[in-house]
Parts: C-alpha cells; sequence; structure tokens
C-alpha cells in the first residue's frame, strides 16, 4: 500500500473552480454550487483505495455535521478509469449508496481539477474559507489503515470549527497520507 502525503498547497491560494458531472446527482457542478456560506470543503477520493475505505463513514459524517452549519462539501475523484475501473462513474454512483453520500461526488475525466488544486492523494483535504482562500490542507487526524489509532477527524474538525468560529487553526497543519492519485 503506497503512502502518498498531500503537497501542502499554500495557505490563502483561492479555490480554482470547476464544472464536473455528479454521479450521485445526474447534473454538473461548478465551485459556487457546492460551496457554503461559511466555508467549503473539497475532498479528493476515489472508491478502491484502503485509505478512503477507512476514513469513508467519518467524511460522511463529518458533511453531515457540519453542512448545517454552513461548510460546503465536494467529493472529486480523478482517477485514471482506464487502469482503474472500479473508480469509474456508474462505481461511484454505486459507493454513494453504499456509503450514504449525499453531498456531490463528482468525476474529473480530464484530471485537470485534482491538476488545479495540486491533489496528490486520497483522501487528500482542501477547506476554503467563506472568502474562497485555503486555510486547511491536511490530514483528517493520525489514523491509518495500518495503525491502531481510532479515527476521530479530529484534525478536519478543528480545522472546520475554527473557519465557522472565526478562530485561528492550530499549526501545524499535517499532511494527508494516502494513495497517489491515479495519472493518466
Amino acid at each position: 500500500m503506497a503512502q502518498t502525503p498531500s503537497n501542502m498547497t499554500p495557505l490563502g491560494t483561492k479555490a480554482p473552480d470547476f464544472l464536473l458531472p455528479a454521479t450521485n446527482f445526474n447534473t454538473n457542478f461548478n465551485f459556487s454550487e457546492c460551496k457554503g456560506n461559511k466555508g467549503t470543503l473539497v475532498i479528493f477520493m476515489c472508491n478502491h483505495c484502503p485509505f478512503v475505505l477507512h476514513v469513508i463513514e467519518e467524511i460522511v459524517m463529518i458533511a453531515n455535521d457540519y453542512r448545517v452549519q454552513g461548510i460546503g462539501i465536494v467529493a472529486i475523484s480523478s482517477n485514471d478509469i482506464e487502469k482503474y475501473p472500479q473508480d469509474g462513474p456508474d462505481k461511484m454512483a454505486d459507493f454513494t449508496l453504499t456509503h450514504k453520500i449525499d453531498f456531490p461526488y463528482l468525476y474529473d475525466e480530464s484530471q485537470e481539477v485534482a491538476k488545479a488544486y495540486d491533489a496528490a492523494c486520497t483522501p487528500d483535504f482542501f477547506l476554503f474559507d467563506n472568502q474562497d482562500k485555503l486555510v486547511y490542507r491536511g490530514q483528517l487526524d493520525d489514523s491509518r489503515p495500518a495503525n491502531a489509532i481510532p479515527i476521530s477527524g479530529s484534525d478536519l474538525r478543528n480545522a472546520i470549527d475554527a473557519v465557522i468560529y472565526n478562530r485561528k487553526i492550530v499549526e501545524p497543519q499535517k499532511p494527508s497520507i494516502g494513495c497517489n492519485i491515479k495519472w493518466k
């Protein structure tokens, strides 16, 4: 199991826009349609990655906990589906049903959006404030599939709380670790 870290995009970076098809809504979404009035969480993930599968329940809980508090949530899969057909749009739609994902799960066929965000791994988390500026890019928490640390979502939850309540985000931000994005 490869362990690729986030690229740690510079804080303050403006959220790149996109227009991508949602596999679970049968329509396209851009960044503005996904954003929340307090901030926006963009997650790069895929269906087969053991790191994503390890934390998907917590990701869904975070989405459910924070959307009602003004955080927009969107997930994007950018993997090459010729080499990894299990990450194709039809399987993504099934994945959303299986895991009760009701936020947009978008398919980035060209991989342009992943490149624009400088995404490197799955899961890779990008949290933007209400001005669409990057305030957090890092891990969910210290739990990994191969360690015994319980999943808490603490790092990401603390960052989201800071955005909602206008507090300073705790430093240092630790990179997410996961499978590398499967580039074409």
